[in-house]
């Protein structure tokens, strides 16, 4: 390969008197073609030498070898001398970067790798390696209520976003896999600073310890504009088991970047073989689209009052029956262009014959997390309830045309898991409240899923 030089060529010319001088750029530039490789352009820095205080070359250089013109010529000055001068002797290469090829002692090469790996550490100045900030939050998982609090308390150092250098930030939760509006979750925004401090606490209900085992919060800290789009700023991710029931953990970590999305090619590329991991990813999506919320029942089995006592219930509850609390909705499933729902609540105690069993809640509007906070009664004896199923249902309210169904979960002796276990704790502890979360499905055995 060869390397091209420009060098100035000064050409011998006859100017006659009263005739305007016509130089062409032929006569000014000349090509120089020198044999060897092809070398990158050097930086600035690189005519100011630094040296690396972990380099091997810890000597200075003597005032000799300072002086000497192999360290400070050009490359091609000892290959050829004509261009050198063409190039107006040896002090025009006082300015020129030092060439591991050029003329001088072995200390000139240690010196110029000294000098490079300094320029290579320490040019680090692109937005990728700037520090986004810390952020401060605890986590507190209570194993009673199922319930998840984020105490988001302060941040520290955050990169400005706005023209005036400062930013107004703001932080959101979501929980993965699955995030959604479902389970966003949102601080107030602090104006104008860089560091801010919230201390508000933000709860997510009806999780169960299945799910701090296997999902992961994310945490991120973005910048509010009225005008345009919101910027995002930096974000955590936290596993949820790393968090023990009942504890509170704190936490003060550094944003970090979104971590980059794989091309399709790569990523064919490496899930190519891991069968395993493959088997639980689908897992793992089969089981998100099954699940539509989660839903919070209180279960009473109250038996018939005495005779002295029938005063104090009133008479529909006086004879025993089952109650039954729908107390609250999370995570429900959007069935809403809006990314919402309008959710109610229906239940029914089957078989119905006389269909009389049904009871139906308040619709709330625009909601994915409603509080509904209502109590329906079933007057049943204790032998007729344990041939019973007590059928729970969520719908989304449309006007105009069918309402969507969302999910539900149906309770009794011929159920399995978390809805066996409540209807039996319920059953054996007469005249006492027993609160679970419970899963939503798409699918009821025997159930249609239109009104």
């Amino acid at each position: 390969m060869r390397s091209f030089t420009l060098v100035l060529s000064l050409s011998p010319m006859t100017v006659r008197k009263g005739k305007s001088l016509a130089i062409s750029i032929q006569e000014h530039m000349a090509i120089d073609v020198c044999p060897g490789p092809i070398r990158p352009i050097r930086q600035i820095s690189a005519y100011f030498p630094r040296l690396s205080p972990t380099s091997s070359f810890a000597e200075p250089l003597s005032p000799n070898q300072a002086a000497a013109p192999g360290l400070l010529s050009p490359g091609h000055a000892g290959q050829d001398g004509g261009a050198s001068g063409r190039g107006g002797g040896g002090s025009s290469g006082l300015l020129s970067p030092l060439l591991p090829g050029g003329a001088g002692g072995g200390g000139s090469l240690s010196a110029m790798s000294s000098m490079d790996t300094s320029i290579e550490i320490d040019s680090c100045d692109s937005d990728d390696n700037t520090s986004l900030g810390t952020l401060e939050f605890d986590l507190l998982y209570e194993r009673a209520t199922s319930s998840l609090h984020c105490t988001v308390l302060k941040a520290k150092g955050l990169k400005p976003m706005d023209f005036n250098g400062l930013a107004d930030p703001y932080v959101k939760l979501h929980l993965l896999p699955g995030a959604c509006k479902a389970n966003k979750l949102k601080t107030k925004t602090v104006r104008n600073t860089l560091n801010p401090v919230w201390n508000e606490t933000l709860t997510y209900c009806g999780i169960t310890e299945e799910d701090m085992y296997r999902k992961t919060l994310r945490v991120s800290v973005c910048d509010e504009d009225k005008l345009t789009h919101n910027e995002f700023i930096g974000e955590s991710r936290v596993a949820l088991r790393r968090v023990k029931p009942d504890q509170t953990k704190h936490f003060n970590i550094c944003l970090e970047h979104p971590p980059p999305l794989p091309s399709p090619t790569a990523m064919s590329t490496a899930l190519r073989g891991i069968s395993c991991y493959l088997r639980e990813w689908e897992t793992e999506q089969q089981r998100s689209l099954e699940e539509r919320g989660r839903l919070l029942l209180c279960l009473q089995y109250l038996p018939p009052a005495s005779d002295g006592d029938v005063t104090a219930e009133p008479k529909d509850k006086a004879r025993g029956g089952l109650c039954v609390g729908v107390k609250r909705c999370a995570h429900l499933a959007a069935m809403d262009v809006n990314g919402f729902s309008d959710p109610y609540v229906k239940t029914y105690l089957k078989p119905d014959v006389h269909k009389k069993s049904k009871h139906k809640t308040a619709v709330i509007k625009k909601t994915l997390n409603p509080e509904f906070n209502e109590e329906f009664f079933y007057e049943i004896s204790f032998s007729e309830l344990a041939t019973k199923t007590l059928e729970v249902t969520v719908w989304d309210y449309d006007l105009g045309k069918s309402n969507d169904f969302i999910g539900g979960v149906s309770l009794g002796c011929h159920s399995q898991g978390e809805t066996l276990q409540h209807w039996i704790d319920c059953l054996k502890n007469k005249g006492m409240k027993v609160e679970r979360w419970h899963t939503l499905t798409n699918e009821l055995p025997g159930s249609t899923q239109q009104e």
